[in-house]
């Protein structure tokens, strides 16, 4: 009841309050400062689709279909162990002017975990830096909850959403009629413990209890994550979203919760995520795929003059989606139906591993170098599409163009102890297959010639995720910062670096731990999120799912990230074969294993001159490496003899 009395009027079936048609009365103690949400239903955010900056080819090309429905050497001797630690822009820059704005907008911090007190008759409330708030819900229903977290002023400033070839804008970033982002918070004890793939029906009496106190739910309904908004009269949608753990919301999704934490402890967990890289929406590849969006927005405020209207905007991804092309799609969707076997794009992580020669055989032990956030390091400025694929026949082939290539690469001759860059199982490729633009490049790099027989390209790209990128980044070595890792120590002193990095898991924070877990697994559950497959028991292949909507699906992204990781990796190891003579025999993603003389990092690092090789080089940044593990050579050799791959199991206790 906004005005103090029943409405009349609804939305969606729901009651709602319209501005000045409401019947005068109290409203309640709701700022318009309080945090907004950007709009809880995809269509709010209709948008044209922006110009290619790139003109298609004349003739020949045929677009897709789109989508149905709505529319180093020895320590400090590297020019780059000099460099400055990495800071944020926030500390290297200082506050901006609305990042001050958003503090004082927000004195409360960018969210709460709410408890029940000792007393067992009240709430107590826990901001982002554990310590207790000065208030808490007078009463105990989820909207005393909501109306509670907008009085606290509780709320975090939205990233500001990044402009390409441009610094990133001064202004709090705002989408729709939202603005600032919504600050979660722990629901008290409303109906029974549910899984969080099962929301609370529209029936139940938490729902209607919100209902008649004039909040309204989003589609996801009131489940372990749920957005509960109001439109005040002033027009600015204020919004609340609750994160329920006792429903399930922590205990997976890229979430690691220490066993034992206590309240004040996961307040600052979520709190430091949510400063670091953005309020928790979700699971950690929600949260990341929320971030891309955030940073990159399809559409912004534009004056015309008729007045405001939503306009494009450059280096971000329509808001209408496009399908991506066929050999790109897996086997379950609707444009692989008619696909001949062999057609598609296959792209994954290494996995593989090869007979040991004599010389290695002979050494005494196994080590494994783990590469820093891969994929992350491999998404900075890297090109990808912004516009739907078109289909060419004997195109030429450019580098600069991302898109899906077939071309026959199996004369391309690479190094035989090592994977082939070109295939996910390491083999050599056998005939014409599908390749993205970042494969193909590599191949010219290796002195082959690449002449296409077919291309499904993308005219309209650009580096879509360089600020989640770097924002990711930047939270990385932040969180390694406060675990005492700081950014130069493995160039200052690699045994200490070696050192401090196996005693991290011992003597680390385990709430620091967590957040940089969830860092790590919203770097990798992004790249995944962008080939979402269909889920539910009664999926049949060949139907369209619901993630296929989002303008943000399109499996050929990732295949540029995994492409790129994999063809920088192949470059480090080409460089650390001829820098120490040391082949890796084992691949696993982003570990590799070599035999080594002794069972350190040091080992195998270490050039015959003693100093430290750069192909692999030490450090805690994306795209450098660390110590993963080591295992007597016999135990090796046992995995092997049984068809096993070696780098699965260079952790201890891996076995």
């Amino acid at each position: 009841m906004q005005c103090g009395q029943p409405s009349v009027y609804r939305a969606q079936g729901l009651p709602t309050h319209l501005g000045g048609f409401c019947r005068p009365g109290v409203v309640p103690a709701a700022p318009q400062s309080a945090p907004a949400v950007v709009p809880p239903e995809p269509a709010a955010l209709v948008a044209p689709v922006a110009a290619p900056r790139q003109a298609a080819p004349a003739a020949g090309p045929v677009a897709a279909p789109r989508r149905p429905g709505s529319s180093r050497p020895a320590a400090g001797s590297s020019s780059r162990a000099r460099k400055a630690p990495v800071k944020t822009v926030a500390k290297a820059e200082g506050p901006s002017d609305w990042e001050a704005a958003a503090a004082a907008r927000f004195p409360a911090g960018p969210l709460a975990v709410l408890d029940v007190a000792p007393s067992g008759r009240a709430l107590v409330a826990y901001l982002a830096d554990g310590t207790q708030a000065p208030t808490a819900p007078a009463g105990r229903t989820l909207a005393d909850v909501v109306e509670w977290a907008l009085e606290a002023k509780l709320g975090l400033a939205a990233a500001a959403p990044a402009r390409q070839g441009r610094r990133r804008s001064g202004r709090p970033h705002r989408s729709g009629p939202g603005g600032a982002r919504p600050a979660p918070a722990r629901a008290g004890r409303e109906g029974r413990v549910r899984p969080a793939s099962r929301p609370a029906a529209e029936t139940h009496k938490a729902v209607k209890a919100l209902e008649k106190a004039g909040w309204l739910l989003t589609q996801r309904g009131l489940g372990s994550w749920a957005r509960i908004y109001r439109t005040p009269e002033d027009g600015k949608r204020v919004c609340v979203q609750l994160c329920i753990p006792a429903w399930g919301a922590l205990a997976s999704g890229g979430w690691q919760i220490p066993d034992g934490l206590a309240v004040p402890g996961l307040a600052r967990l979520l709190g430091t995520y949510a400063t670091r890289v953005l309020t928790p929406r979700g699971s950690t590849a929600v949260s990341g795929l929320e971030l891309v969006t955030a940073l990159r927005p399809p559409t912004r405020a534009v004056r015309t003059e008729a007045g405001w209207t939503s306009g494009p905007v450059e280096g971000s991804r329509p808001k209408d989606g496009f399908d991506p092309a066929p050999p790109e799609v897996q086997d379950v969707h609707p444009l692989a139906q008619d696909r001949e076997p062999g057609g598609e794009l296959v792209t994954e992580a290494w996995d593989w591993h090869r007979e040991l020669i004599d010389q290695e055989a002979a050494a005494p032990y196994a080590v494994g170098l783990d590469v820093n956030m891969d994929f992350l390091a491999a998404a900075g400025r890297l090109a990808l599409p912004l516009s739907e694929p078109v289909h060419e026949l004997n195109p030429a082939f450019d580098k600069r163009i991302p898109g899906s290539w077939l071309v026959d690469l199996s004369h391309v001759a690479t190094d035989p102890l090592l994977p082939s860059p070109f295939t996910a199982d390491g083999s050599r490729p056998t005939g014409p297959a599908w390749y993205s633009t970042v494969k193909l490049a590599y191949a010219l790099e290796l002195g082959a010639q690449v002449r296409p027989l077919e291309g499904w390209l993308r005219h309209e790209h650009g580096p879509y995720l360089d600020p989640w990128h770097k924002r990711l980044r930047a939270a990385y070595l932040d969180t390694m910062a406060a675990l005492d890792v700081p950014l130069d120590l493995a160039d200052r002193d690699p045994l200490a670096f070696l050192d401090t990095m196996a005693a991290l898991k011992a003597t680390g924070d385990p709430a620091e731990l967590a957040v940089l877990t969830a860092i790590k697994q919203t770097a990798k559950g992004t790249i995944g999120k962008f080939r979402e497959r269909p889920r539910g028991h009664g999926y049949k292949p060949g139907e369209r799912w619901a993630a296929l909507e989002r303008p943000t699906w399109d499996p050929l992204m990732r295949a540029l990230v995994i492409d790129t990781a994999t063809i920088n990796f192949h470059r480090k190891l080409r460089r650390m074969a001829a820098d120490t003579g040391l082949h890796a025999f084992a691949v696993l993603s982003d570990c590799a294993v070599f035999a080594a003389p002794g069972p350190g990092a040091l080992d195998v690092l270490t050039r015959p001159d003693g100093t430290l090789t750069t192909a692999l080089r030490l450090g805690v940044s994306p795209g450098m490496v660390k110590f993963e593990g080591s295992r007597p050579m016999p135990e090796v050799l046992e995995m092997i003899a049984d068809g096993a791959n070696p780098a699965r199991h260079m952790k201890a206790g891996g076995l």
